[in-house]
């Protein structure tokens, strides 16, 4: 039976997102986008930090409360791999870290004091929180969890999953960049997925050729601000409080979009160090220095743009 490519498009997470999904006809093709933007949406309404009946909002109220907050098994899960990642990260993946966001503005040029960013480093650390797989609390008042990090992937994979179940073969998730394949093209072509140029978000540096699996990207030009000459991206080092240096950008691809996010994130928390730890990771990746130069672990997968 022939298959045709149908492509939906909605707002989740504070970003545009696409589905697009081959399927006999678009009754049956409009039926599975809509259970997995209902999956995705029950998502942001659990994990979102923007709004004020979510989870993690009365996680974050919770802060300073001996009592905690009992959680969930999918928040656990997501709370035990966040843990794992700033283990394997040396402690630069901090899922508290997001109230470093307080001090700094990217909108306005101006840098945060030295007291701003000591004070506020007091209320970091993933080994501050007490969380024991049923309950979690944040012990200092002000402390907050972000999951910004990897909900948007969650969703990608979470996303994919139901797809499968419900009979789509070839597909493709993008989660505001984040990326799932669910498989590809029904004549087996891949996927050709653009990736930015640092210098040009407008304009596409390099393609990735992608049949399945996920894709995440992490980079600092999205958001930046230039003082005395200096620029500093608004990727933050959750150890010192201020910007990291080294990389651009960085993509990985990987068997799952949550751990491609993750992967191309803490490499940006690394800066320099960060490529030869991908190396380390053994995932194909790519990334662009701070001259925007790019670089290319081609394991034929990812190939220049013409």
């Amino acid at each position: 039976m022939a298959m045709r490519q149908y492509d939906f498009s909605f707002e989740a997470m504070a970003c545009v997102n696409e589905l697009s999904l081959y399927a006999s006809n678009k009754r049956q093709a409009t039926a599975v986008a809509k259970k997995a933007i209902d999956a995705i949406n029950k998502l942001e309404s659990r994990y979102s930090r923007y709004l004020p009946d979510s989870l993690l909002t009365r996680i974050n109220e919770s802060a300073g409360d001996t009592r905690g907050v009992a959680v969930d098994e999918e928040t656990a899960a997501l709370l035990n791999y966040s843990q794992t990642c700033f283990e394997q990260s040396d402690g630069m993946f901090d899922i508290t870290s997001g109230v470093l966001r307080r001090i700094w503005n990217f909108r306005e040029n101006k840098l945060p004091t030295d007291s701003e960013v000591a004070d506020t480093l007091q209320l970091i650390g993933w080994d501050k929180v007490i969380w024991d797989e049923s309950r979690i609390v944040l012990p200092l008042t002000g402390m907050e969890l972000d999951f910004g990090g990897v909900v948007k992937e969650y969703a990608a994979d979470t996303c994919a999953t139901l797809c499968r179940d419900m009979g789509v073969r070839h597909g493709l998730i993008n989660m505001g960049g984040d990326i799932h394949v669910i498989g590809p093209h029904p004549d087996g072509s891949p996927w050709k997925i653009g990736i930015q140029s640092p210098d040009d978000p407008g304009s596409i540096a390099t393609t990735v050729n992608l049949k399945h699996g996920g894709l995440a990207s992490s980079g600092d030009y999205q958001r930046s601000i230039v003082i005395d000459g200096k620029r500093y991206g608004h990727i933050l080092n959750p150890k010192t409080g201020w910007p990291v240096e080294g990389l651009r950008a960085v993509s990985v691809v990987a068997p799952q979009c949550l751990i491609a996010g993750s992967t191309s994130t803490i490499a940006m928390l690394k800066g320099e160090a960060g490529k030869r730890w991908l190396d380390e990771v053994g995932l194909p990746y790519l990334w662009f220095d701070e001259s925007s130069r790019l670089f290319i672990k081609d394991d034929c997968s990812m190939r220049e743009a013409s």
